[in-house]
């Protein structure tokens, strides 16, 4: 049995696959994700540096790394957020209806 799809029907399906990559590209964005626990990281150990003692920061040849490290590690977080933010993913097409795969 052998089912024929018009130009209309192929049309519409692309459409709707591509509202939905869109979707998805702007959820599971990376730069959502690593800025994010970059962030998240970054406070830590920007907390373990503030509270080093003079026995830690002797090891690092009288460097507080891990206050180094942290706010460096904020600092990129952050940068990958606002990239996020001011250059988000396209949009999906305005035609696009979220949900609507019922076949006519």
């Amino acid at each position: 049995m052998s089912e024929f799809y018009s130009d209309k029907d192929v049309q519409r399906e692309v459409t709707e696959l591509q509202g939905k990559s869109a979707t998805a590209a702007r959820l599971f964005d990376i730069r959502r994700i690593i800025g994010g626990l970059f962030v998240v990281y970054g406070v830590i150990v920007t907390i373990a540096g503030f509270t080093a003692s003079d026995a830690d920061i002797d090891k690092a040849e009288g460097v507080n790394i891990n206050l180094w490290t942290g706010v460096g590690m904020l600092l990129l977080g952050l940068f990958l957020l606002a990239w996020l933010k001011l250059r988000p993913a396209a949009p999906p097409p305005p035609d696009v209806v979220p949900g609507d795969g019922a076949r006519e």
